[in-house]
C-alpha cells in the first residue's frame, strides 16, 4: 500500500499535479492524502497581531478549507470514476509549510510527495517555488514534481542524469526499475561534462554497476559536453522523446547544477516534463 501526499493550495496548478498523480499510480493500491496548509501568523486586529481562538480558526480557516477539499474529492470522483484501488483522505494544518510536510511524512509514513511546479508569468521558463524548493532540500522523501502544463501520457523514455561519482543504493535502483517495467519505458543514462574527459576508474566502476543492473531493460548511455550541466540536460531532453526525469539527491553538488541556481531562493528551470527527486534512505 503506497501512501502519497498531495499538498494543495487549491490552484489549477495543484489540481493538475493531483490528476497526474492519480493517473501515474493508476495500477497501484494507494492512499492519497490531500493536505492544505495555512499560516495564522498574519492575523491582525487593526494593526495589532493577536492569537486566534479555536472558534475563529474553525470558522475562518478550517471550515472553508474542508469545504474546498471536499470539492476536490468530488472533482476526483467525477474525473476518475473507475479508480477503485485508490482511497482519499483530506487534512488541514496551520503551521509553517515545511514543518507540516515533515510531520505528515512521518505520521502517515508517506512514500511519495507530489507537487506542482509553477509557470513563471510571461516566460517560457518554469519557476519552482519556495515550497517545492524547501521540500527538495529539507525532506528526505521521494518527490514527484509536475510542471503546470504537464499532461499524463505514455512514458517512452526516462532520463537519469549522473556524474558516475556515487553508487546508488538498491532501493533507488529498484524504484527506477519498477517504473521502467510498469510502463515498458527506456532508460537514458546521461553524463554531462564541462570538458571532454575520460571517466576515472571509479566512474567506470559505477557506470558498469548501472549497466549490469539495468541489463534486462532497454537502456543506453549518453555522454555530452557543455559548460553548463543544466543546459546539457535540457538539450538532451529537447532532442529526444523524454517523458520523465529521475534525479538522485545524493551528490548534491551535481544535483544543484541541474536544478539549483546560486544566490537565489527560488529554483528557476525550464523543464516541461515531470521529474522525480529520489532520496536514499538513511543518508
Amino acid at each position: 500500500m503506497k501512501n502519497i501526499l498531495l499538498p494543495t493550495d487549491f490552484s489549477e496548478n495543484s489540481w493538475n499535479a493531483i490528476k497526474y498523480a492519480i493517473q501515474f499510480f493508476e495500477t497501484s493500491t494507494c492512499n492519497f492524502h490531500l493536505l492544505h496548509v495555512d499560516r495564522l501568523s498574519y492575523m491582525v486586529a487593526g494593526d495589532i497581531p493577536y492569537t486566534a481562538t479555536e472558534n475563529v480558526i474553525e470558522e475562518v480557516y478550517t471550515k472553508p478549507a474542508k469545504m474546498r477539499l471536499r470539492k476536490i474529492l468530488k472533482q476526483i470522483t467525477k474525473t476518475f470514476p473507475e479508480h477503485k484501488k485508490h482511497k482519499f483522505y483530506t487534512h488541514t494544518d496551520y503551521n509553517f509549510f515545511i514543518e507540516s510536510i515533515k510531520n505528515f511524512v512521518e505520521e502517515k509514513e508517506i512514500d511519495c510527495i507530489v507537487m506542482g511546479t509553477k509557470g513563471a508569468s510571461g516566460l517560457s521558463q518554469y519557476l519552482i517555488g519556495t515550497n517545492t524548493n524547501d521540500v527538495i532540500r529539507k525532506i528526505k522523501c521521494t518527490l514527484l514534481a509536475v510542471p503546470e502544463n504537464a499532461r499524463d501520457g505514455k512514458l517512452k523514455e526516462i532520463a537519469l542524469p549522473t556524474d558516475f561519482l556515487s553508487i546508488y543504493d538498491i532501493e533507488t535502483l529498484q524504484f527506477i526499475a519498477k517504473i521502467l517495467k510498469q510502463y515498458k519505458a527506456s532508460l537514458r543514462i546521461v553524463h554531462v561534462n564541462k570538458r571532454k574527459a575520460q571517466l576515472t576508474e571509479e566512474q567506470e566502476i559505477n557506470k558498469n554497476i548501472l549497466e549490469t543492473y539495468f541489463a534486462k531493460y532497454e537502456h543506453s548511455f549518453h555522454f555530452l559536453t557543455n559548460n553548463k550541466i543544466e543546459e546539457g540536460i535540457q538539450c538532451f531532453i529537447d532532442s529526444r522523446d523524454i517523458n520523465m526525469l529521475f534525479m538522485v539527491a545524493k551528490n548534491l553538488n551535481y544535483f544543484q547544477q541541474i536544478l539549483f541556481h546560486s544566490n537565489v531562493e527560488d529554483l528557476s528551470y525550464h523543464l516541461e516534463i515531470p521529474f522525480f527527486v529520489l532520496h536514499e534512505k538513511n543518508k
